[in-house]
């Protein structure tokens, strides 16, 4: 619980810090660069403090000048700040539209091109899907957990559908990612955090074009995750 206490202090401290350094440079240049750069920095550092190691496997294999997709399995709060940093480039996300509401911090999001989500309306839920697609086509590749949740025993929930009817309508191909050792660092529901490794696995990316339909292209990324996954936490044979 101590590391716990420790990387919540820490988070809130050098988001003030962050904010009051970088949030009148990003007023004054209108680029969210400088910001994105020193978050994502203090974020991997705040695992790292609390013992939290991290290795990498597979991001050779990307293409630095390719949009991309990434899609990763989620099961801890420790997730984002160890894999979004090493994503090695900006990603932009999926945020709730009630965040956006937030003064400075919705400022920010909207320069760092994140997308509104408002699942409880159709149309605007469809509106965003559109919005995302344009950002992608910019050139800037997305991250999405796409089974929505944290996971409470280390197992792989079912896929939600919409970050594959984005893939393919924008036919921006998808790179599958698995994320091994936050179950036992941070699992989901517990104040304990604990010493570890975390493994982020890059696995070859994936061209919607090649699959029929949505439903093909989301059971090859979900079992292409879930192969990395120890044993333990891979799908048992009924």
């Amino acid at each position: 619980m101590i590391r716990a206490l420790i990387l919540v202090a820490y988070y809130a401290i050098y988001t003030i810090i962050a904010a009051v350094i970088a949030f009148p440079v990003m007023l004054v240049t209108g680029r969210i660069d400088f910001l994105y750069s020193i978050a994502i920095k203090g974020a991997l550092f705040g695992a790292h403090l609390v013992g939290v190691r991290t290795e990498v496997v597979g991001r050779e294999r990307l293409d630095p000048n390719q949009t991309y997709i990434f899609m990763a399995n989620h099961v801890s709060n420790i997730d984002p700040p160890v894999f979004v940093p090493l994503i090695g480039r900006r990603v932009f996300i999926l945020v709730k539209k009630e965040l956006f509401r937030i003064p400075i911090l919705g400022y920010a999001m909207r320069k760092a091109q994140f997308i509104a989500v408002n699942r409880q309306n159709r149309e605007a839920a469809v509106e965003s899907v559109k919005q995302a697609i344009e950002v992608l086509k910019s050139g800037l590749s997305m991250m999405a957990y796409p089974e929505g949740t944290r996971s409470r025993d280390g197992r792989m929930l079912p896929f939600k559908k919409g970050p594959f009817h984005l893939a393919m309508d924008s036919g921006i191909p998808v790179v599958p990612v698995t994320i091994i050792g936050a179950y036992e660092v941070w699992p989901k529901g517990h104040l304990r955090v604990s010493p570890g490794t975390m493994t982020i696995v890059f696995h070859p990316p994936m061209d919607p074009k090649q699959f029929s339909s949505r439903e093909e292209l989301l059971e090859a990324v979900h079992a292409k995750i879930e192969s990395a996954l120890p044993k333990k936490y891979q799908a048992q044979p009924s």
